[in-house]
């Protein structure tokens, strides 16, 4: 008598949580951004960043970037589940095509006078961020970066003052010459 061999995955094993940035390429129509969002929630997935634009103006398409985390059957599900949206033309894992380029826009108001005015203006100069706006006892400034980069920004300017931020989400781009569609 033979025995046949089952194999089973074993319940011990944790796969790695890990932060993926898609690029989904949609049509520019009313309901899409909702449709995905429900997506994600419907399943209990978090976003992390969203960003949306339209990118074509006379083909009416738009391109949305999420970042979230997940396993990498998490990750294969919601990928998978996104190409099956009707308005969906193409979803892209920059995290997977390799080095992509990544930014994060974030506006920074800071209040405080005396020292911790002059500490505020020190960091905003060390980090390369703008003034864009000064008064006598308050700074706008406006950074460029990595996700990483604006949080250590925003957390030392908490120590001299923060009041505010604004934060425009990752925007991603893939490196090298192919676009995300093939």
């Amino acid at each position: 008598m033979s025995q046949m061999s089952t194999h089973y995955p074993d319940p011990t094993r944790v796969e790695p949580v890990n932060r993926h940035t898609l690029a989904i390429v949609v049509d520019n129509e009313p309901g899409v951004l909702a449709r995905i969002s429900g997506m994600f929630s419907g399943r209990g997935y978090n976003i992390e960043s969203l960003t949306v634009t339209e990118t074509e103006h006379e083909a009416h398409v738009s391109r949305i970037t999420i970042v979230t985390t997940g396993t990498d059957t998490i990750i294969e599900q919601i990928k998978s589940q996104l190409d099956r949206l009707v308005p969906v033309h193409y979803v892209a894992d920059l995290t997977l095509l390799g080095d992509a380029v990544e930014r994060e826009l974030c506006l920074v108001k800071v209040v405080g006078k005396g020292d911790h005015r002059v500490e505020a203006m020190r960091l905003a100069a060390a980090f390369g961020a703008r003034t864009l706006d000064a008064t006598l006892t308050s700074f706008v400034y406006e950074l460029t970066g990595t996700t990483e980069e604006v949080e250590r920004f925003i957390k030392l300017m908490t120590a001299v003052g923060l009041v505010e931020v604004s934060r425009t989400g990752v925007a991603a781009m893939a490196r090298g010459a192919e676009g995300i569609i093939p």
